[in-house]
């Protein structure tokens, strides 16, 4: 191949990787989610800490989780209190 063609691939394969990236970049924008009940508290949810209305909610269900606090009983349990 030619040198000049070369770096003419070069920048159409760049100038599409930059439109593709600016068009991802659009549609983050303008994905918008309805506005949901936050779990914790019940109050509206913010999009930048959804589906939680706060970092302060959030932080509440991540101590949950880590807790055991959601945790389900499993059914060997069941089975050793009915001997």
């Amino acid at each position: 191949m030619k040198k000049g063609t070369e770096e003419k691939l070069m920048k159409k394969l760049m100038k599409t990787a930059r439109q593709k990236q600016k068009e991802l970049n659009w549609q983050k924008e303008t994905f918008h989610r309805s506005p949901y009940p936050c779990p914790i508290c019940g109050q509206m949810s913010q999009k930048s800490s959804y589906p939680f209305c706060s970092t302060r909610c959030r932080a509440i269900d991540l101590n949950r989780w880590l807790s055991g606090g959601y945790s389900l009983p499993s059914a060997l349990q069941e089975s050793e209190e009915e001997e």
